[in-house]
């Protein structure tokens, strides 16, 4: 236990150490006001906050989530393979595969792909 509680100390100090020599030794300059704040779709966050914001960069945004969200969910379906029988695993991801066309061709219809300002 005192072993465990020693060398806890030692791994707080060490990195402690280090974030403090890494602060000494980085040459970062506070003067520039560009560099110092942070990047928010091109806006410049120093000004007013409530500018309209374009719906197209919304729409861009939720069509990434969802297909984002699509990937991770077709990830199982290879591990389905290997525990089902070859025709369920076919009819599932006929099934899966048609339900995301359907969506990106309602997005398509919708004209939500078209990058036009």
């Amino acid at each position: 236990m005192i072993m465990m509680f020693m060398m806890s100390i030692i791994i707080i100090l060490i990195s402690n150490i280090m974030m403090f020599i890494s602060m000494i030794l980085s040459k970062k300059s506070f003067m520039d006001r560009e560099k110092n704040s942070p990047f928010e779709c091109g806006f410049d966050p120093k000004s007013m906050a409530r500018i309209p914001f374009s719906l197209h960069f919304f729409l861009i945004t939720m069509i990434f989530l969802i297909f984002d969200i699509e990937i991770a969910l077709i990830f199982p379906i290879i591990q389905l393979f290997m525990i089902s029988n070859f025709l369920i695993w076919t009819k599932s991801t006929i099934f899966f595969i048609f339900i995301l066309l359907i969506g990106l061709y309602h997005e398509w219809n919708q004209n939500m792909l078209n990058w036009t300002i």
